[in-house]
């Protein structure tokens, strides 16, 4: 697997015309209603994301370029902008006080977003189109790929920190923008639709798929009846643990600030954690064809582990900790369950690129969750191992 790592901003970033024009959205007009100072210079297009489109603004003010980030939202995804930018702002301030009580750099800690005339944190324009801006955070880089234990190491504590700090938000504040987002159960009946109505007749050709994801089918109600029962708590959950949604200081190579805060939502702690072992600990690409290639690395997995631990444990109860090698295995069956599920119903959710790549994508994932299984009791050794 090529395990190469996109450095700095520029790396991420596409270069595009600088002049008003080719923005798509009257600058000026945004400018003015978030009371922006300067002049609009120019701009890059930032083509890492895939559900907002998002630039990097800069405007001379007396002399001096300063830089703020432009992202128009998708309302198509995210339909009520306002809840939407309430989870955010919320929890962003949140942790904007935590760093300010602990003395550590507030406006590189977390995003910053300006507020507009309306007192919204979001501009529609004439299109009806909605604009949201943030301080741009300067020297920092993206990774995209994992190049080496000590990264994902750095990630695991980035995003136990990110925890850690909102341990104590009032959930009850936050909306569900995506309701039933990690609810494996829930998937599974969507599974279980897709294998029955079979739109696109590839069922019959899948059955051994099919057949490993139902005999997993207790496996879904683990967490869930342990919510019910009021065993685990609900957390502040980012949804979208991904390496590329932390800015790494480029001096101390230290994960500061996480970001792509859309899809924030009540949740579990272990949603996030597995997510990021089932993304960063797998030894093949998502859509390898040669499942021989799939496997858990056990030292990635350490790694992250010592990580998230180093920064959340004193946050997290004995019950959370118990079950995070679990939900990497759980995580990883949810994704591949679904996977599958849009391939049985013609590929209209994933974007594809040939006709079998959510099949590929699938069975990968299930060769993942297979060699877990066999490595579960090694994974939970680990995790004992960081907690002391």
């Amino acid at each position: 697997r090529d395990r190469s790592v996109s450095r700095g901003l520029g790396d991420v970033y596409k270069r595009q015309v600088f002049n008003l024009s080719a923005l798509p959205c009257d600058i000026d007009c945004i400018a003015a209603d978030f009371s922006i100072n300067g002049n609009f210079k120019e701009y890059t297009a930032l083509n890492d994301g895939h559900i907002n489109s998002t630039y990097v603004i800069s405007f001379d003010d007396k002399g001096d370029t300063v830089k703020y980030t432009l992202q128009k939202i998708n309302t198509g995804i995210f339909k009520n902008p306002d809840a939407l930018m309430s989870n955010i702002v919320g929890v962003t301030s949140h942790i904007r006080s935590a760093l300010l009580k602990a003395g550590r750099d507030a406006d590189r800690g977390t995003l910053t977003f300006l507020k507009a005339a309306d007192g919204k944190y979001y501009f529609r324009d004439e299109n009806g189109d909605c604009w949201r801006v943030y301080k741009y955070i300067d020297n920092v880089y993206t990774c995209n790929i994992i190049d080496s234990a000590e990264v994902f190491e750095n990630a695991g504590r980035a995003f136990g920190e990110f925890q850690r700090q909102l341990s104590d938000y009032p959930i009850d504040s936050l909306f569900e923008t995506i309701p039933k987002f990690h609810d494996t159960y829930s998937r599974f009946l969507d599974f279980m639709s897709a294998v029955k109505e079979d739109r696109a007749g590839r069922a019959e050709g899948v059955r051994e798929l099919i057949d490993f994801a139902v005999a997993r089918e207790n496996d879904t109600h683990v967490l869930l009846d342990l919510i019910e029962r009021g065993s685990l708590p609900l957390r502040v959950t980012h949804n979208d643990t991904k390496l590329n949604n932390i800015l790494f200081d480029r001096d101390s190579n230290d994960g500061i600030c996480i970001i792509d805060l859309d899809t924030v939502m009540p949740g579990l702690s272990l949603y996030d954690f597995g997510d990021s072992i089932r993304f960063g600990a797998n030894t093949a690409a998502e859509d390898e064809k040669d499942v021989s290639k799939v496997s858990l690395s056990l030292p990635l997995y350490e790694a992250y582990t010592r990580g998230y631990l180093s920064s959340a444990k004193d946050s997290l109860t004995e019950t959370e900790t118990e079950y995070m090698a679990f939900s990497a295995k759980l995580m990883t069956y949810e994704c591949g369950i679904r996977f599958l599920g849009d391939y049985l119903n013609g590929d209209v959710y994933f974007k594809t690129d040939y006709p079998e790549h959510n099949l590929v994508r699938a069975k990968t994932q299930f060769a993942l969750v297979a060699d877990m299984e066999k490595k579960m009791d090694e994974m939970r050794r680990i995790t004992e191992n960081a907690l002391k």
